[in-house]
């Protein structure tokens, strides 16, 4: 089998639906061993919202679904391009970036090893926030001693997910190092 990764161009935002009713009907139609995955590259972020700790998954590539596809077997192509079968797809990325479903471009290794690479450095790495924050801008401490307290972001390291913020304390301005998740920005 010669298995290789191809674009599939989605709805955006639809990315989740077309990937379970591809996976869906692959098992249905019994052609695993020609679609042996499909991947969605996302990554895991975490924000703060109102105190509180959230994860959302945030795509690489909106728009785009990754099919391992062995196209030997004319039914495996049909059955990603069916819109009867699988709702919510444009066709294949082909090499002039339209949507055509003549010759679909398999991606590159390279491309591939980035893209796969990309999502394992992700898993091993998970505490990754969404929310970097501006020299100047307003911010309410939701965590620490001083929780509670509005301040200046004075400096931002964002290699290390911190911050320099100062925070008007018995009417003296007061500088505190203080996590990403210990800040929230003001509204």
């Amino acid at each position: 089998m010669d298995h290789k990764w191809y674009v599939v161009r989605a709805v955006s935002g639809k990315e989740r639906k077309v990937k379970e009713a591809i996976e869906n009907e692959v098992v249905r139609q019994n052609l695993t061993e020609y679609i042996p995955q499909v991947l969605i590259p996302s990554e895991k972020v975490y924000e703060m919202r109102n105190g509180k700790k959230r994860v959302r998954e945030r795509n690489f590539f909106p728009g785009y679904v990754l099919v391992q596809a062995d196209f030997s077997n004319g039914e495996v192509m049909h059955l990603v391009t069916n819109k009867e079968l699988i709702p919510n797809v444009i066709g294949f990325l082909s090499a002039t970036g339209s949507s055509t479903t003549k010759d679909p471009l398999p991606l590159r290794q390279a491309e591939v090893n980035r893209i796969l690479g990309k999502v394992d450095e992700v898993e091993e790495y998970e505490e990754k926030l969404d929310t970097p924050f501006i020299v100047g801008e307003s911010v309410k401490v939701m965590d620490g001693p001083f929780s509670g307290f509005t301040g200046t972001v004075e400096e931002v390291f964002e290699d290390r997910k911190k911050l320099n913020v100062t925070v008007k304390i018995f009417g003296r301005n007061t500088p505190v190092e203080l996590n990403y998740i210990q800040v929230e920005k003001e509204d």
